[in-house]
């Protein structure tokens, strides 16, 4: 199909170039300030798809260097959108990832074998079908960026080449920066400065009762510390009638999170609001410690003893791997919790990582135990 070529024609692909080109730019970007992220995310989709029967858990190895790729792409093709630079190239790029996103997004909405793409990293939640739909509305814009890339076009090889590799290095470091600290900009829960209990409720917990007039059928819900001034009526016991009760807690502010004991006791809403001052070690995956993370695993729990603080190892280990690598290691005298994997990620990204919180703030993380301020 040949588009004639125009004004309007030609500012209209301007248009969807930029719109195009900066979405695929946000959307890089978030994932290339947490690039772990997008492998942990990438792995879910090597573990929960299928293809013949067969998941693809055995390329979870691969999933950093392909991870690292699909962030770079996305940036490349986003700077040469707005730079309108390699025309066609590009617009050829941009509909074979759209194609592949679009197709990707329609099987995880029909199937949710993937709860979140993670497109916009942990910046943006958006459902499946919201997920899909946003790519449904960026392929239009896309269809015409294809038809109209050759208008107007001129040969700018140099340039184009500077834009290109330009924004491959700068991904590229960035990409790399973020792997080796923990992400520049945090969109996660556990964001230094956060707040992670909400302690409106004075961190006690509040229960209600619910009673029903025999004669009306009338419900009403009553705390039940004030229920004492009702039930002094006299006629109380013959006008209403238990119905049900409830607890409320104060939340804490990561969906799921538990710290467990071997007794199956969850102690997260205790350590989190201590007021002296808690530091946590997380360790997804023990197999992965290496020497230098031993090291700094003994710092933390040193530099706590040292400043009055307690300290906990958080896990998502087996208790008897947990108690062998301990031995083994010849960290002693070392408190240990148990959590979800996820969970533990979604804390810190480094393995070993190291949280310093106090009522239920976080006032300090980092990849090394001496980065943590644990002055009161």
């Amino acid at each position: 199909m040949k588009i004639k070529d125009t004004n309007l024609h030609y500012t209209l692909n301007v248009v969807a170039r930029w719109v195009v080109g900066l979405v695929f730019l946000f959307s890089s970007f978030v994932k290339g300030v947490d690039p772990l992220g997008t492998v942990y995310k990438v792995q879910d989709y090597m573990s929960n798809w299928e293809l013949f029967g067969m998941t693809f858990e055995w390329a979870h190895p691969m999933a950093g260097v392909l991870a690292v790729a699909l962030i770079c792409a996305e940036f490349i093709v986003g700077v040469m959108l707005i730079f309108n630079s390699f025309r066609v190239f590009t617009a050829w790029m941009l509909a074979l990832m759209m194609l592949f996103f679009t197709v990707t997004t329609f099987v995880d909405a029909t199937t949710n074998l993937v709860d979140d793409c993670g497109c916009f990293g942990d910046a943006i939640k958006l459902t499946n079908w919201q997920t899909f739909w946003k790519n449904v509305a960026l392929d239009v814009p896309t269809a015409w960026i294809l038809l109209t890339c050759r208008l107007r076009a001129k040969r700018r090889f140099e340039r184009d080449c500077l834009v290109f590799m330009g924004a491959l290095a700068v991904m590229l470091i960035f990409c790399i920066y973020n792997i080796k600290h923990e992400p520049v900009i945090d969109f996660r829960p556990w964001k230094i400065g956060n707040k992670m209990i909400d302690t409106e409720l004075d961190a006690a917990p509040k229960s209600y009762v619910t009673y029903r007039n025999v004669q009306t059928g009338e419900t009403m819900e009553f705390e039940s510390a004030k229920l004492m001034d009702y039930m002094a009526d006299s006629t109380w016991e013959q006008q209403w009638e238990w119905v049900s009760s409830r607890v409320e807690m104060p939340e804490i502010k990561a969906a799921g999170f538990s710290m467990m004991d071997m007794l199956m006791e969850d102690h997260a809403f205790d350590l989190i609001l201590s007021e002296e001052g808690l530091v946590i070690i997380t360790i997804h995956s023990l197999d992965k410690v290496d020497d230098k993370g031993v090291r700094e695993v003994k710092l933390a729990q040193q530099l706590a003893a040292e400043n009055g603080k307690q300290v906990v190892l958080l896990t998502s280990a087996l208790p008897e791997e947990v108690q062998a690598w301990l031995y083994d290691n010849q960290v002693e005298g070392l408190d240990y919790l148990f959590a979800d994997a996820t969970a533990i990620k979604t804390m810190m990204r480094g393995n070993p990582g190291f949280m310093y919180i106090k009522d239920a703030v976080v006032v300090d993380k980092g990849r090394k135990a001496v980065e943590l301020k644990m002055e009161d």
